[in-house]
């Protein structure tokens, strides 16, 4: 995949997670924060990243441009994503199917934050196995990396869109 230029996109920012870490050195405990953020569009384009600092403000502002470093391009259909997928991470799965037009996003938490953000109005999401945000928002991902086009599809196998659906 090719790299995504984030400067001259309107991204917008969504906090999954906020984490307190502390780390036990000899004087003590250091406290620091990790957050989880995903940034998108809503037209097809989405990132995610993460980011640790002493202050949570700087933690997502880490976290902000880490995902900007890290975008793809999802291929819609309508309002809703073109085929059925399933993402799989470490123990975490989310199977994404899409739906009607107005059903709306029925998604839980990090994964409705993803469908909402890379511009999908409506799609049924389940997740299954880890409730990680970090797995789940991973698994996600490379549901969305696995979704293809239909024409690109129909251009590989030498036919027009309609024979490709068919098939």
């Amino acid at each position: 995949m090719d790299r995504i230029e984030a400067s001259g996109l309107d991204l917008k920012d969504q906090v999954i997670s906020i984490n307190r870490v502390t780390k036990v050195v000899k004087g003590g405990k250091n406290l620091s924060f990790a957050a989880l953020v995903v940034v998108g569009n809503e037209n097809g384009v989405v990132g995610f990243g993460s980011g640790k600092a002493r202050e949570v403000p700087l933690a997502i502002k880490k976290g902000i441009e880490a995902a900007k470093k890290n975008l793809v391009r999802v291929p819609l259909s309508g309002s809703t994503i073109p085929h059925q997928t399933l993402g799989v991470f470490g123990a975490g799965r989310v199977l994404l199917k899409p739906a009607p037009e107005g059903k709306g996003v029925i998604a839980g938490g990090p994964v409705r934050a993803v469908m909402q953000l890379v511009g999908v109005r409506d799609v049924v999401t389940k997740s299954i196995g880890s409730s990680n945000p970090h797995n789940v928002v991973r698994a996600t991902f490379e549901g969305l990396r696995s979704l293809k086009d239909p024409t690109s599809v129909a251009r590989l196998r030498r036919q027009n869109i309609e024979e490709a659906q068919t098939t």
